[in-house]
């Protein structure tokens, strides 16, 4: 049953209501405030990403590239031996490289700082303004597959190592709990 005064749901009138305006995208006059920044994690992550690409590069302090994938390997993430100053609208990067034997050093420098420039700013539009490079050492392709083999050997061992530890340990406790539930109870 429907009171008199009371309309039923849904009817024309209710839906006719009308709408207060609110600005759009198209009002010239509204505008929406706020502020676009970048954490300097994200900045030195674009900066790790894009060096993958820099051919006579080896490795970031912190980190090398795989010489069969080109990617940044053995190293917790790519920011890894990358600084970066991120400012309002502009960029800094210092980083810290070994580069390849019998290559230029300077063409390396440029295609790094090239490289940077370009995905710092496609992606962010902020200006990279300064970009230093250390040179660590020089190696050769061969010298770093051997590095890097023997630091994936140190990781995979330090792995083994931690799991018989912990599997040693969990022996252990099983051991001392066997013992305890075979005994015959001290009080009765």
């Amino acid at each position: 049953m429907v009171e008199e005064n009371m309309k039923p749901f849904g009817t024309m009138a209710e839906q006719e209501k009308p709408v207060p305006h609110h600005p759009g995208p198209k009002d010239e006059n509204h505008e929406i405030k706020g502020m676009l920044t970048y954490e300097d994690k994200v900045v030195q992550k674009i900066v790790g990403l894009a060096l993958e690409s820099v051919d006579g590069l080896l490795s970031i302090e912190g980190g090398f590239f795989s010489n069969l994938t080109g990617k940044l390997i053995n190293t917790d993430d790519v920011t890894s031996g990358v600084d970066v100053e991120v400012g309002k609208t502009q960029v800094a990067v210092d980083l810290k490289v070994v580069t390849e034997y019998r290559k230029n050093v300077p063409d390396i420098y440029e295609k790094i700082k090239e490289v940077i420039s370009k995905e710092v700013s496609t992606m962010t539009e902020l200006e990279v303004v300064e970009v230093n490079v250390t040179v660590t050492d020089i190696k050769t392709k061969e010298q770093q597959k051997e590095d890097e083999v023997s630091l994936q050997d140190r990781v995979v061992n330090a792995a083994q190592t931690t799991g018989k530890f912990t599997s040693n340990q969990v022996d252990k406790v099983k051991e001392k709990v066997d013992d305890s539930t075979s005994q015959e109870p001290r009080v009765h």
